[in-house]
């Protein structure tokens, strides 16, 4: 079992430097040295854009920040809770709007300088890989790829527009909540098709 420890020294002018026990680090290694062979052993040989995820989260603090300085300057006041029918609208929302951003052939302009095309996925739908080069452009690009991913992006700033500006949000949400019901609706009626036809034959 390997045994980490930072053993932190103070030299001669009274900076602080660090020192990394450890297999694979050398003693007195510099912080850019230790972060980069951090990034090293937890890569393993494959392209993990560390440097891109810290930029990334980043950007949602920053989100986030921007949000609450806007809340305040405001005067908004956060709910006790919000209603089921607005969680559900999110939810619904937030699946619909992540699925246009990251698989919609019509949204390809907007993925295309961090991904490449691969092939359709039906429904209007692609298929999308990310690039292993490139710190900033792959973690974008996982981004732009990953539902699950810029699902956050996209609730938080549907709850955030909630309390900072109800109403056009309530229109949005409902909107998108029911473009995602006409697509089920739609993948239904092409199954029943489907299965009566089948039974047809």
């Amino acid at each position: 079992m390997s045994h980490r420890r930072h053993v932190v020294t103070r030299d001669g002018c009274g900076g602080i430097e660090f020192e990394a026990v450890n297999e694979g680090y050398s003693h007195g290694m510099s912080m850019a040295g230790i972060l980069n062979r951090v990034r090293t052993n937890y890569a393993r040989g494959e392209p993990r854009p560390l440097g891109g995820y810290l930029r990334a989260m980043g950007g949602y603090l920053g989100l986030v920040g921007a949000a609450t300085v806007v809340g305040v300057a405001r005067g908004a006041r956060l709910p006790e809770r919000f209603s089921w029918s607005d969680t559900l609208l999110v939810s619904v929302a937030t699946h619909k709007m992540t699925r246009l951003l990251n698989k919609s052939a019509v949204t390809s302009p907007l993925r295309a300088p961090f991904t490449r095309f691969e092939g359709s996925a039906g429904e209007g739908e692609v298929l999308e890989s990310v690039p292993s080069t490139g710190n900033h452009r792959h973690a974008v690009g996982e981004l732009l790829t990953c539902p699950f991913c810029s699902g956050v992006w996209l609730a938080t700033s549907l709850t955030a527009g909630l309390v900072l500006a109800p109403r056009p949000t309530r229109l949005l949400t409902t909107t998108m909540a029911a473009v995602a019901g006409s697509d089920f609706l739609h993948l239904a009626y092409d199954a029943a098709k489907s299965a009566a036809a089948q039974a047809g034959e």
